[in-house]
């Protein structure tokens, strides 16, 4: 009969411990009337815990600090430490003893070992200590593996692991949407606002220290997420930015297209990177996370071939006395040179002064051209600015813009402040 050898035992013992901070212990406050047997009884025996709040002592929450019982969470952008000891049991000396910590992912293995090299002995009751950080970037289940080899002092080489296995959750529900600033196709501009829905979904309060758009080359930002109060710069969220589990807040930033990008239609055209937003938060005992959004994008408004904006218009006009706007045309083509052809249409109200079907010449691609226009109106009240069409004869193409500004004409006898 085969009998298997016993398994030989290792001299040395592997301990791994996630490092984190401690928590504010609790304790269930037990009181009762005066008027009930026990009488001060309770509130006394509370009174003198250490534990408790002097002056609260009915509040669960006490002032004194607890170590982790547990694991806990790991949410996506903290970073995770953890302390791995390695301490010799036995009565001899071991030698030439390598640890290794590696973290094992759904995409990839990262080495987290502070250093490769081996130790060259080990007295018995010694230890190897080792402290490792990770910055989590993954959502999923994660495996911490610790390997340790070493030889014996009968020239035995030995070697062991162990497995260490947790999940990494997400911490913020991040949306994002886009505005144009427009009111219609006609009247069109660059400039974007971006909303960002932040949720917290975690079981525990957040301090969001810092939440803020990092633009692309092609964008500046403007945040809106604050208020000037007696000159002073004030956020809209308070001075305490606290985010409680499952509130949402929302940011809102102002983009607009930077000087050289914006006189060349066809580079703002189409889909464009806005750029990213970077979070930071503190949770508990200042537990500090950090997340980046991945480039966001849009789809910018179509132009189609020629763009119509406005630079300059009043608000408030005189009835029956002639104003002037100042309308800019582009070539949005990137590769087609066309002959325009402006013609100015009447409406109920709006009356355009000046020969309608005169000829605007060639506008090369990407380039511009600004006209100023002179219109009255007959009717008093907010009225439309409409009846602009440009034809490319080339392609015997019209474009018709209605709606392209309002203008608030009041009656002559009123004074018209600038």
């Amino acid at each position: 009969m085969e009998v298997n050898p016993p398994k030989q035992e290792h001299l040395l013992a592997l301990k791994v411990m996630r490092l984190t901070k401690p928590t504010l212990f609790t304790n269930i406050p037990v009181t009762c009337e005066e008027k009930d047997l026990p009488g001060d009884l309770f509130n006394q025996l509370m009174r003198d815990d250490p534990s408790t709040v002097r002056g609260a002592e009915i509040l669960m929450l006490g002032e004194m600090l607890t170590l982790p019982q547990n694991f806990g969470n790991i949410f996506l952008g903290e970073t995770f430490s953890s302390y791995i000891s390695v301490h010799n049991d036995s009565n001899q000396i071991v030698k030439d003893i390598l640890v290794k910590a590696d973290l094992q992912t759904s995409s990839q293995r990262l080495n987290l070992s502070a250093s490769n090299a081996a130790v060259a002995e080990l007295k018995p009751d010694c230890c190897i200590d080792d402290v490792i950080h990770h910055e989590v970037k993954e959502i999923g289940t994660h495996i911490l593996v610790c390997a340790v080899s070493y030889t014996t002092q009968g020239g035995e080489k030995m070697y062991f692991r162990k497995f260490f296995k947790f999940q990494v959750l997400k911490p913020l529900d991040v949306k994002t949407k886009f505005y144009n600033a427009e009111s219609d196709l006609s009247s069109v501009t660059d400039e974007v606002f971006l909303e960002a829905q932040i949720q917290n979904i975690t079981t525990s309060p957040m301090f969001m220290e810092k939440v803020s758009l990092e633009p692309s080359i092609m964008y500046n930002v403007t945040e809106l997420n604050s208020v000037n109060q007696a000159g002073e710069c004030v956020s809209t969220f308070g001075s305490r930015a606290y985010l409680q589990p499952m509130d949402t807040r929302q940011y809102l930033y102002c983009l607009k297209p930077k000087k050289e990008f914006a006189e060349k239609a066809g580079i703002i055209k189409g889909v464009t990177v806005i750029g990213k937003l970077d979070i930071v938060w503190k949770t508990n005992l200042g537990e500090r996370g950090r997340l980046q959004t991945s480039q966001l994008q849009r789809m910018a408004p179509g132009y189609g071939d020629v763009r119509l904006s406005l630079e300059a218009i009043p608000d408030t006009v005189n009835l029956e006395e002639p104003f002037h706007i100042t309308c800019k045309i582009t070539n949005c083509s990137s590769e087609r040179t066309m002959d325009l052809v402006l013609e100015m249409c009447n409406t109920s109200s709006i009356h355009w002064c000046g020969i309608s079907g005169r000829q605007l010449g060639k506008l090369h691609p990407s380039s511009s051209l600004c006209l100023a226009l002179t219109l009255l109106s007959s009717v008093q009240g907010l009225q439309s600015v409409s009846g602009l069409r440009i034809t490319d004869t080339f392609l015997k193409r019209t474009y018709e813009y209605d709606d392209i500004a309002q203008v608030c004409v009041v009656s002559s006898a009123v004074k018209v402040e600038s």
